[in-house]
């Protein structure tokens, strides 16, 4: 069993005394200042462009990138980049189209907007389903896999492992926004140099291996030990195809993902909701400049750790039930870390959970408080009232989160697929939803319910068809593909895609059918004015779409 060495116990407490010294210093300084539940949910006006930046990185970064992405970087190469390259494309859609609308109509939940462009039922399913997301999927999900990861590097037991993030990330969760704002900074720090810390040896080690030096022959070592690992784009014939499927990461399903996460998801627009437009989108393209180097910390270490195992090293430490478990790849690595730094990436491992955890139980108890609890079971509560509520709401969730998430079955599904899994039958139909709710006026209640309940019922109609329809008629055209029982499958992105479209138009049709015999709509305010741009902002963009496109062209 692994264990840490004292110092690195002692770089790993000075971490966690600055960070929760830090956040008690920020709490009482701007308490003060707090003055209603928006401010304590949201820290209106109080967070500055760089912690927007880093808040929405270390809430959107935890175990399932750390040990799923870089798995996947081991099992099938850069390829799997995608989810954090096209993040960052999608990143400038919502900073340019998405914030302005939101901030221009003062809205400050995602059920809110439903309510105010939709109606008050339409709001309600959204509030309870995303409550039971957040809580079910997601909180359990990060907190088991997180601590999953610190025991297997601590050698520490996993149910004190998951006692401890809940603790901890409580400690920040209820100082508020402002708490999780700043204290995001710090935490984004750590993850990035504790990351890069690893990315260095594993490069390093690579280059040892075949009687060389330093992280630049190391890196071009990995290119041509494990060519077939550095393509972004694959053909048919590869055997991870099912999962990537070829153009699809860049003009298909995956942009749904991606635009649903982040411009409909609370737990993420949530950080930008409180500031104004300029403040807010600086933030936004802080974030998808950070995003870019993600995959450097994420990815290559996963990848060094293919060509290691190819040359014969981790022989018994990446098997699980005498077959290789590609999830082990990160923590092998960190393993092989000297006394000290061990230390540090164990913490920026521990930074990027706990902060997704206090972003996600900040979000549900902002939800639950001003979309549930002050609309239908207290009308009359005061500021105060709320803030309390949203309090023991945090605590609740993460009860919840820690009683359940043993019995899940989050492991044997890795933390990454089983929130994809989940989240992916409702994101087609959500995010059909929004769009059209921003951008089309005659757009109707009852089409936005089909989009939801519909879009739901879709998914699981595609996810079975298989078992019931031969779709090896589509091969050919690309959109499907064997599975390991030789059964046709439809791609999991690629069903996305179908989805969306056809909620698109059962929206459009249901639409027009109705507003034709009358029915209002609600739209909301919006105006050209609204999207255009500061120069600096514009440079920033062009900087971010460009490096993407070269991204890409190297590594097609």
């Amino acid at each position: 069993m692994q264990t840490l060495a004292t110092q690195d116990y002692i770089v790993f407490l000075c971490y966690f005394i600055l960070i929760v010294g830090y956040g008690v210093w920020i709490y009482k300084k701007k308490k003060k200042e707090e003055t209603s539940s928006k401010d304590y949910f949201l820290a209106e006006g109080s967070l500055t462009w760089w912690a927007i930046g880093a808040s929405l990185i270390a809430s959107n970064i935890s175990a399932e990138q750390f040990i799923g992405m870089s798995g996947s970087g081991f099992k099938m190469g850069l390829a799997i980049a995608t989810y954090e390259w096209m993040s960052a494309f999608t990143l400038i859609i919502v900073a340019v189209f998405f914030i302005p609308v939101y901030l221009k109509n003062k809205i400050f939940t995602m059920p809110q907007y439903l309510n105010q462009r939709y109606n008050s039922n339409v709001a309600m399913i959204m509030a309870v389903f995303w409550l039971l997301l957040y809580v079910l999927v997601n909180l359990t999900s990060i907190l088991y896999l997180g601590a999953l990861a610190i025991s297997s590097i601590s050698g520490l037991d996993i149910t004190l492992c998951m006692i401890f993030l809940a603790f901890f990330a409580v400690m920040i969760t209820l100082g508020g926004m402002k708490v999780i704002g700043y204290t995001d900074v710090i935490q984004v720090f750590f993850l990035i140099l504790g990351g890069l810390v690893t990315t260095y040896l594993a490069l390093n080690l690579v280059a040892e291996e075949f009687g060389s030096s330093g992280v630049i022959n190391g890196f071009n070592l990995m290119t041509t030990q494990a060519n077939d690992h550095f393509h972004m784009i694959f053909e048919k014939s590869n055997p991870n195809y099912m999962d990537l499927p070829g153009l699809s990461v860049l003009i298909g399903g995956m942009l749904i993902i991606n635009l649903n996460y982040w411009g409909c998801n609370q737990y993420i627009t949530q950080r930008a909701l409180g500031a104004d437009l300029k403040t807010a989108r600086n933030g936004i393209l802080f974030a998808a400049f950070l995003k870019l180097l993600m995959p450097i910390i994420v990815v290559l270490p996963g990848i060094a750790a293919f060509v290691l195992y190819q040359n014969g090293h981790f022989g018994t430490e990446m098997l699980q039930d005498g077959t290789v478990n590609p999830d082990r790849a990160y923590p092998v690595l960190l393993n092989l870390l000297p006394v000290g730094l061990k230390g540090l990436s164990f913490a920026a491992l521990t930074a990027a959970i706990v902060a997704s955890l206090a972003g996600k139980a900040n979000s549900i108890a902002t939800i639950f408080t001003l979309d549930i609890y002050k609309t239908k079971l207290n009308v009359d509560a005061d500021e105060k009232k709320l803030v309390s509520i949203g309090k023991k709401a945090i605590v609740v969730a993460m009860l919840i989160a820690v009683v359940v998430a043993p019995f899940l079955g989050i492991d044997k599904k890795g933390g990454f697929q089983y929130i994809q899994e989940y989240t992916g039958f409702v994101s087609p139909g959500v995010f059909a939803m929004f769009i059209l709710g921003f951008f089309w006026k005659k757009t109707t209640s009852n089409a936005a319910l089909f989009a939801t309940i519909g879009g739901f019922l879709l998914s699981l109609a595609f996810k079975f068809m298989p078992a019931i329809i031969d779709l090896s008629f589509l091969n050919a055209t690309g959109f499907s593909v064997p599975n390991a029982n030789g059964i046709y499958e439809i791609p999991f992105i690629d069903r996305m895609g179908f989805v969306f479209l056809i909620c698109v138009v059962g929206m459009y049709a249901i639409s027009m059918y109705e507003t034709a015999r009358g029915v209002k709509t609600n739209g909301l305010e919006i105006d050209r004015t609204m999207f255009k741009m500061s120069p600096g902002f514009t440079v920033g963009m062009l900087v971010v779409l460009s490096l993407i496109a070269a991204f890409y062209t190297i590594f097609w």
